[in-house]
Order: C-alpha cells, then sequence, then structure tokens
C-alpha cells in the first residue's frame, strides 16, 4: 500500500468506531489532491453532524478550508 492509501485506510477505520472526537494528523501528507478534495468534503459534513475534530495539518489551503479556527506555530 502507498503511504496515500494507508492514511485514507486509518482515517476510515477511525471512523468506523463512531467516535465524537477525533484527531488527524497531516491527512492529506500523501495523499493525491483529488483525495484531498473528497477528505475535505468528508470533514466538512462530519463537522455538519456533530463530530468534533482536531487537526494537525502543515498544508494551510486544506486547514482554512476546513476549520472554524486556525493556529499557526512558528518554529513549532
Amino acid at each position: 500500500m502507498s503511504g496515500g492509501e494507508q492514511q485514507m485506510l486509518t482515517v476510515s477505520r477511525t471512523l468506523m468506531g463512531n467516535p465524537r472526537v477525533v484527531l488527524l494528523d497531516e491527512p492529506s501528507e500523501g495523499v493525491a489532491p483529488v483525495i484531498v478534495e473528497q477528505m475535505a468534503d468528508m470533514i466538512l459534513e462530519l463537522k455538519r453532524e456533530g463530530l468534533s475534530i482536531l487537526l494537525s495539518e502543515q498544508n494551510l489551503h486544506f486547514a482554512g478550508l476546513v476549520s472554524d479556527r486556525v493556529y499557526v506555530l512558528e518554529k513549532g
């Protein structure tokens, strides 16, 4: 499995547990751009359903699309 496929599998397995809160650590890393777009749509839908999501992401554009608040760390 490629890194992107592993990443998608990990996110899918997590969601199968019906969590109330999810921590996503750089979910877009190693994933094809078209899948990143689908992932953003999925995250927005999960938020609409009431799931709380804490996202750690280097892709600022992606993070901005799906986040209510963004905190940027410099030299972190």
